[in-house]
């Protein structure tokens, strides 16, 4: 017969649960407070994270030039000017091969729509010229009757693209200041806080900045791979402008879901256009395989790698950033994990007491480690150099 609750444990097992409880809604109340600030300054805030990105992508080059005796004013002007002579390098790269066969594309394209018509036009369709002349009316007549709605689209789109514009300018300048005045910035933070916290966050600023420039260089590799891969397929199938759509997939790898798409999206329309159906749906296959070989295997692997994070928590965060935040959810997702890991990984340290001394009569006791004196203080994991 199993013995009866005792009544004064039950009681304070209730009261830690209802303290528990209200400490972690406590938390939650902040954590929304703090999400709601951050909405309300995304102007600001958006661009501020756009030139961290780029700061890490630049900064091995700049911290080269700084050690070989450059100052810090020219070492960043010269990145930042080589910054975007890659940058129009790469648009170069794709708009000069497409401009000087846009002609064959644009024959292509008419071509395809004349065979799209002759299979619509044969069984099981057997849709007449007439049919699609009277669906080639309703169409216009629909795009006449939302006309209003269109222009408001194409408003919305033109203010997208403004803000998209006045964003990196932003990051860019952004970008410049955090390459000259970076490596300043911990020391005077340092300077600035009281007491304990002038060391605390210091040091989980750095470690963070660590776990950022590991989140760029994986997904970058990431992007290589898809580029590779893809590259590979379309050349293997003589598709046209090879180079072009390989950068691009590359390019577009930084943008979760909507890159993809849209790099396979122009992929299957050219190699439609140039060699027709069989060997446009052979490079869907491949894109699909390569997107979810991506997905589903080399970017949690490597950016669990890189960042200390499971792969199933990389998929996770992924997927939790997108559906609560789109795709700037799905790209900050996975940096936000692992800086919250930071964070935490940091607390624990900080948190933990220090080990129990194994007793010298216990058999297979070890005295101290001779690495070095045992100064009785926790010891913090070594901070990676950037």
């Amino acid at each position: 017969m199993p013995a009866p609750l005792s009544s004064t444990k039950t009681a304070s097992a209730l009261r830690t649960a209802a303290r528990v409880s209200a400490e972690s809604l406590l938390v939650l109340l902040m954590a929304a407070v703090a999400l709601w600030i951050l909405g309300r300054m995304w102007s600001v805030v958006w661009p501020l994270i756009v030139a961290l990105f780029l700061t890490t992508m630049t900064w091995p080059l700049a911290r080269f030039l700084r050690r070989h005796g450059w100052a810090p004013a020219l070492a960043s002007a010269v990145v930042t000017v080589l910054f975007l002579v890659v940058v129009a390098g790469i648009v170069a790269l794709i708009a000069v091969p497409v401009a000087s066969q846009s002609g064959e594309l644009a024959d292509g394209v008419v071509e395809g729509i004349q065979k799209l018509r002759e299979w619509a036009a044969g069984p099981p369709l057997n849709i007449g010229d007439d049919q699609i002349s009277k669906g080639f009316d309703a169409a216009v007549a629909r795009i006449q009757d939302s006309v209003g709605s269109m222009v408001t689209t194409v408003v919305t789109g033109v203010s997208t693209v403004f803000n998209g514009l006045v964003t990196a300018v932003l990051a860019l300048f952004l970008m410049f200041f955090f390459l000259k005045d970076g490596p300043r910035f911990l020391p005077w933070l340092t300077r600035q806080l009281p007491g304990r916290l002038a060391t605390d966050v210091p040091v989980v600023m750095e470690r963070g900045w660590d776990t950022l420039g590991a989140f760029v260089r994986s997904q970058a590799f990431v992007g290589l791979l898809d580029a590779v891969f893809i590259g590979l397929g379309l050349w293997f199938l003589d598709v046209p402008l090879v180079l072009p759509l390989a950068v691009l997939t590359f390019v577009s790898a930084f943008v979760p879901i909507v890159g993809a798409l849209f790099a396979g999206l122009v992929a299957v329309l050219i190699a439609l256009v140039s060699n027709g159906l069989t060997d446009a749906l052979l490079v869907l296959a491949i894109i699909v395989v390569v997107q979810q070989l991506e997905g589903n295997v080399f970017q949690p692997m490597i950016q669990s790698r890189g960042l200390g994070l499971h792969a199933a928590v990389v998929l996770l965060a992924v997927t939790l950033g997108g559906s609560l935040a789109g795709i700037v959810g799905s790209l900050l997702a996975v940096p936000a994990a692992a800086l919250i890991a930071v964070v935490w990984n940091y607390l624990r340290e900080q948190l933990a007491g220090p080990p129990r001394e194994p007793d010298a009569e216990e058999p297979g006791a070890e005295g101290p480690s001779s690495d070095g004196p045992d100064t009785g203080e926790p010891r913090t994991a070594a901070v990676v150099p950037s």
